[in-house]
C-alpha cells in the first residue's frame, strides 16, 4: 500500500519504519526537521510537507501530541487549509493519536463529507512496543473500515480490538492511561518506601512483581534507576513516554469523566500529582520519574 505517515515521534517513527520494513510505500513526514533527518538516515522517505505526504496514497496515519494538533492537521487553522482539501476521496485516514474522542468525532465528520474514511487508533505499549510492532490498537470506527486498516495495523501491533464507533478507541485509551498514570504513582511511592528502609530497589521489586503488587510497571517499565536497564530509569528518565504527555492524557480522562459525572478520585489525584512534577521542571523526562517527586517528598 502506499501509506503517509505524519508525526515522527517517539512512538511515531518507529511504527512508520515498520511500515517502511513490511514492504509499504511509505511517505514520511514531521514539522521537526531533526525527526526528518534521523528517520531518512534509517531509511525512510520524508515528503516536503504533510500535503506532498498524502498524494496518491491508499492509507493516511497520523500520530501527533494532541488534540489541537489533529484538528489543525486535517481541518485547517490560521487561515491554512486542512490537509483533508488534500486527500483523496477512497482513502482511509488512521488517527493513532491521542485525543478527545470528540475532536476524533469532530474530524471524522468532516471527513465523511468529503467521501474520506476515518477511524481513531490509539496505541499503548510504549516505545519499546512501538520499535517491537506489538503494540496494541484501540480502535473506534465502522467494522469495515477496521478491516481495511487491520493488514497495516498487524504490522506495527500484536493486539487489535474494536471498542465501538468512532472514538471508543479514544475513551478506552485514557481509561487505559489513567490507569497507567495512577499504577506509576503507587509502584513508585512502594518503591521509595522500601528504598528509605535500606531494602534493595531490585529484591524488593522481584518481590512485589510475583506477589500481588505485580503489575505493568514492575514487570516492563520500573521507575528506580539501575533496576531494569531497558527502562527509561536507567537512561535518565529520556526516550519514553513524556510526563507532559500523561499529565494530558490524565486531563483527557478528567474532562471526560466531568463530562459524564463519573467518579474518578485517583484520577484527579494522579493528575494533580503530575502537573505538580511537570512545574518542578520535569515535564519533558519520561513519566515514570515522577519517582523524583515522591522520592523529594519523603526526604
Amino acid at each position: 500500500m502506499k501509506i503517509a505517515f505524519i508525526g515522527l515521534g517517539n512512538m511515531g517513527g518507529p511504527m512508520a519504519l515498520n511500515l517502511r520494513k513490511a514492504g509499504h510505500a511509505v511517505k514520511a513526514f514531521d514539522l521537526s526537521d531533526e525527526a526528518c533527518k534521523k528517520y531518512a538516515a534509517e531509511g525512510l522517505p520524508i515528503a516536503a510537507s504533510a500535503a506532498e505526504s498524502v498524494a496518491d496514497a491508499d492509507v493516511v496515519i497520523s500520530m501527533l501530541p494532541a488534540s489541537a494538533h489533529v484538528e489543525g492537521l486535517f481541518l485547517g487553522s490560521g487561515g491554512k487549509p486542512g490537509l483533508l482539501d488534500s486527500i483523496r476521496a477512497g482513502t482511509l485516514v488512521i488517527d493513532s493519536s491521542t485525543i478527545a474522542a470528540a475532536t476524533s468525532r469532530k474530524v471524522a465528520e468532516a471527513a465523511a463529507a468529503k467521501g474520506i474514511a476515518m477511524i481513531d487508533a490509539p496505541v499503548s505499549g510504549g516505545t519499546g512496543g512501538a520499535i517491537a510492532g506489538t503494540l496494541t490498537f484501540m480502535v473506534g470506527g465502522e467494522t469495515d473500515d477496521l478491516e481495511r486498516a487491520r493488514p497495516v495495523l498487524e504490522k506495527m501491533g500484536a493486539n487489535i480490538f474494536h471498542a465501538g464507533g468512532i472514538g471508543a478507541g479514544q475513551t478506552a485509551k485514557i481509561c487505559n492511561n489513567m490507569l497507567l498514570g495512577i499504577l506509576m504513582i503507587g509502584t513508585s511511592e512502594a518503591l521509595a518506601l522500601g528504598v528509605a528502609n535500606g531494602l534493595d530497589p531490585k529484591v524488593l521489586s522481584e518481590i512485589m512483581r510475583r506477589s500481588s503488587g505485580g503489575n505493568w510497571a514492575l514487570e516492563k517499565y520500573n521507575p528506580m534507576p539501575g533496576v531494569m536497564e531497558t527502562a527509561p530509569a536507567s537512561k535518565n528518565y529520556a526516550g519514553g513516554f513524556g510526563t507532559d504527555l500523561m499529565l494530558k492524557d490524565l486531563g483527557l480522562a478528567q474532562e471526560n469523566a466531568t463530562a459524564v459525572r463519573a467518579a474518578t478520585p485517583l484520577g484527579g489525584l494522579a493528575r494533580s500529582l503530575y502537573a505538580a512534577h511537570s512545574l518542578a521542571g520535569h515535564g519533558a523526562l519520561d513519566f515514570s520519574s515522577v519517582l523524583k517527586l515522591l522520592q523529594k517528598a519523603s526526604s
